[in-house]
């Protein structure tokens, strides 16, 4: 099994840099030994102009069939004997064509290229080709996967034998992949996760490690793929709790992707057309200090920031002493990455570090770390869960963390005709599974009160339109139930 991989240059950026992005050498021919064989990686062509990088598998059946005997501990059924070492391993590209160019290529998959760091982050022409490669659903399928994420596909269903034109169809096509805006590193992630995906079986025993690797291999782009759900069901060998994982994981990963930048340019857009000598504070500044006040009312010390993203609330949860341990939270690495910088954790002082700590982790499970609390924030967080997906979260932080106070911040959608530049209809950001009026709003944090025992009241945040109410909704949940007062009306 094989496939290669073309790009195209000239003189100022020779097609022959493909060499540096691979760790491959133009000039040699190497063989690299794996626990099914062998992989070889050449260059038929190398040229400033045009340049061929090919990875070639060659796969040894015997020591195929060794392995999965090891695994299990049995040789397998007497009638199955023939196929273990008769089938089309050695010749269509799988699961083990996959493996092999993550270990081959591991660099070039990460994006790292040491001797010319700068040409991981550019897109170039890129061609992909595949002469056998069994796709389970067809070249409908195919397209399916692979069009989305920027390519131009051509899928052509290979004969069984074009001796016999009447015996149809085989299940394999010859694929070519085309274009022009993507990295080496995000063409070779799609091949990664997709070439075993349309195999739609792997030669080895799926564990629960499978559900980071894939996470890891489909950042940025499977999320938000339309196939995510036959992706997933298939990279992981339909193993259903794997899948459950992995699709919890990616339903809460999209949260990193909200930035409280794009958040104020929409909350924002009110505000341009207003008279007001002084431009008025944005939407996610008047959030945050809607948040810290009803903490300081609460007398919270130690408070969860439930999908703390890229870190704003937890900076400012550090400038007030009186929050004494602070544990910020979200499924995204990339986005707790970019907290701790801009938190600088690394220069905190002792005492200063001591107050907070961020850990990876997905509200739709419960987590003994979350527990004993006294407050929780889930800052515009809920409108990205899909509706049949709120129950675990809500019983993941009412249920079992339980903390004496939560604070819940969501859009009001009747305010979204205040705003001009949103059109009629549509949501405020792209991965809003919804947006609640303010009846919605109350009536899903009243059941919730009453389900686990708290009291709750509600406020606006940022103006307080008397026709359509303020742009964001609040509701403070506690243990015991607050006073009705002037700003705050008791569930």
């Amino acid at each position: 099994m094989f496939l290669t991989i073309t790009t195209t240059g000239t003189p100022e950026r020779p097609a022959t840099d493909l060499g540096f992005l691979l760790h491959k050498h133009p000039g040699k021919a190497q063989a690299f030994p794996t626990s099914h064989g062998t992989a070889h990686v050449l260059y038929p062509e190398a040229g400033e102009e045009r340049c061929t990088a090919a990875l070639l598998l060659e796969v040894d059946p015997v020591a195929l069939v060794r392995r999965a005997k090891g695994r299990d501990g049995r040789g397998g059924a007497p009638g199955a004997a023939l196929a273990s070492y008769v089938n089309d391993r050695p010749y269509a590209a799988s699961s083990l064509l996959a493996v092999a160019l993550s270990g081959v290529f591991s660099s070039a998959l990460r994006g790292v290229c040491r001797a010319r760091p700068e040409l991981p982050g550019s897109p170039r022409p890129l061609r992909v080709e595949m002469p056998a490669l069994p796709a389970r659903g067809g070249p409908d399928l195919v397209r399916r996967l692979f069009a989305p994420l920027g390519w131009a596909v051509t899928a052509e269903t290979v004969p069984l034998d074009t001796a016999f034109p009447e015996w149809g169809d085989s299940r394999y096509v010859r694929l070519v992949l085309e274009s022009e805006a993507l990295t080496l590193a995000e063409a070779l992630r799609h091949l990664y996760v997709l070439l075993p995906v349309l195999d739609d079986a792997k030669h080895y025993w799926v564990s629960s490690d499978e559900v980071d690797k894939l996470l890891r291999a489909g950042e940025g782009w499977l999320p938000g793929h339309p196939e995510q759900k036959l992706i997933v069901s298939r990279y992981l060998s339909r193993r259903w709790s794997l899948t459950r994982q992995a699709a919890q994981r990616l339903e809460l990963a999209r949260l990193a992707e909200t930035d409280d930048s794009e958040a104020e340019e929409l909350d924002n857009a009110v505000a341009e057309e207003t008279e007001a000598e002084e431009r008025p504070a944005p939407l996610a500044v008047l959030r945050r200090e809607a948040i810290l006040s009803a903490l300081r009312e609460a007398a919270a010390a130690r408070v969860l920031d439930l999908g703390c993203g890229e870190g704003a609330l937890v900076r400012e949860l550090l400038k007030e002493p009186r929050f004494t341990e602070i544990l910020g939270v979200d499924v995204s690495v990339r986005a707790l990455t970019i907290a701790s910088r801009r938190l600088r954790l690394d220069e905190m002082g002792e005492r200063q570090a001591a107050r907070v700590k961020l850990f990876q982790g997905s509200l739709a499970y419960t987590d003994h770390r979350l527990k004993g609390y006294d407050a929780a924030v889930l800052s515009e967080v809920i409108e990205h869960v899909d509706l049949d997906r709120l129950p675990a979260l809500e019983y993941a932080v009412f249920g079992a963390a339980r903390p004496r106070t939560v604070v819940v911040t969501t859009p009001n959608a009747e305010y979204n005709v205040r705003w001009e530049s949103l059109p009629a209809g549509h949501v405020r950001h792209r991965d809003h599974r919804f947006e609640w009026t303010r009846a919605q709003f109350r009536a899903w944090a009243e059941t919730v009160a009453g389900r686990h025992g708290y009291g709750v009241r509600f406020r606006p945040v940022g103006p307080d339109d008397p026709e359509v109410g303020p742009p964001t909704q609040m509701a403070v949940f506690t243990t015991t139930p607050a006073p009705a007062g002037k700003e705050a009306k008791a569930a």
